[in-house]
């Protein structure tokens, strides 16, 4: 498995690159990440990723571990696994209202009820806190609001070509029929991971990367190779927290905006 520091760098990037979360210097986010600095001395870095962040803090402290930056730690949030299970509905609750009244000052009925079942994994922020579910009923946000809910989330991906240095992946993109959350058919997208490039532009390229594997993609980027676990359970805990945002019991504002 990746270093920590290495592992939240390759899943981080990918929105870090446009604005939409952490430090401003997208440039020594990948540098820390080349050169497997120190978790010691990227945790600065690492807490200006203000989502991300508190759930780090939420999984170690449940699972007994002091460094929210562990490998195991980082894999939870991003992919999935069994520390996940170690946390608690109700300390999940709090950590979310807590950083909803800093970012909002509100938190939202969606949002309210996916805590009651969610867990602290990724596809959890992006279905169940994120305010885009509650825009997919807008008219004018429907089309946009799709396409970020697809590309924040992060998908199991298969290699199905590479060729002069870039790499087309086949996953299964988010549909949204005006009532129903789903997974449609199987399409193809070229990523923005370079298999033979310097790495430049983004965090290193994988090695020996082969048509076939599954791998993991946010937004646009390639950030690992998916072990068969890792791609159960990305699955698993991606699946569990759509079906909370279909649950009308659970969330019977979808398709509303959010208050």
């Amino acid at each position: 498995m990746s270093s920590g520091t290495e592992m939240f760098v390759r899943y981080a990037f990918p929105p870090n690159e446009r604005g939409y979360c952490g430090p401003s210097d997208t440039g020594a986010l990948l540098e820390y990440g080349r050169s497997g600095a120190a978790d010691a001395e990227f945790r600065p870095v690492a807490q200006a990723f203000t989502g991300a962040w508190p759930y780090l803090q939420l999984i170690a402290a449940a699972a007994g571990i002091t460094d929210p930056l562990d490998a195991r730690v980082v894999e939870a949030y991003w992919v999935g696994n069994e520390l996940l299970d170690q946390v608690s509905p109700t300390a999940l609750g709090t950590t979310m209202e807590d950083l909803f009244r800093r970012s909002v000052g509100q938190f939202s009925k969606l949002a309210l009820g996916g805590v009651t079942n969610g867990l602290a994994h990724h596809s959890f922020h992006v279905f169940c806190i994120y305010p885009w579910v509650g825009l997919l009923g807008n008219e004018r946000m429907h089309a946009h609001a799709l396409n970020v809910l697809d590309k924040c989330r992060v998908r199991e991906a298969r290699v199905v070509q590479i060729a002069d240095g870039l790499v087309t992946v086949e996953s299964q993109p988010l549909t949204f029929d005006g009532g129903w959350l789903a997974l449609g058919p199987a399409v193809r997208e070229v990523t923005n991971g370079e298999v033979d490039g310097p790495g430049q532009d983004g965090p290193r390229p994988l090695d020996d990367l082969a048509v076939g594997d599954w791998v993991a993609v946010h937004w646009d980027w390639i950030c690992d190779r998916l072990t068969a676990d890792q791609r159960d359970a990305l699955r698993r805990y991606s699946t569990h927290h759509l079906a909370i945002v279909n649950d009308r019991a659970s969330a019977p504002s979808l398709g509303a905006t959010p208050d």
